[in-house]
């Protein structure tokens, strides 16, 4: 399991949830009522679902696509620790992951 922190766009924290390995955190961050529109479900489509991770976490997750560094580059508000939630799955060695929302979008899918 995985405790998944999910920080407000100020660092507030506002929701703390466990999530089993092998769930992808854009599907764990929306059942946790997360403001992440997901608009391509999923399919690396949009940039609807970026992140920002806490930078002790984003050491210790794989590295992004090509794909998904391209999609990013689209993204609102890009940090250097940006991520799309749904290319990332959890796994047992992240005990503890911390993500913040950016606090808005772009959606070029024009949904």
């Amino acid at each position: 399991m995985t405790k998944v922190r999910f920080l407000k766009v100020d660092g507030e924290l506002d929701a703390e949830v466990e999530a089993p390995a092998g769930a992808v955190l854009l599907d764990v961050a929306q059942q946790a009522g997360q403001p992440l529109e997901g608009a391509c479900e999923g399919q690396m489509a949009c940039s609807t679902c970026h992140i920002i991770v806490d930078p002790k976490d984003f050491e210790r997750l794989p590295p992004a696509s090509e794909e998904e560094d391209d999609l990013l580059d689209l993204a609102w508000g890009v940090m250097r620790t940006s991520r799309l939630a749904c290319q990332i799955t959890l796994t047992d060695e992240l005990d503890v992951l911390t993500v913040k929302m950016p606090g808005g979008f772009h959606n070029w899918q024009g949904r």
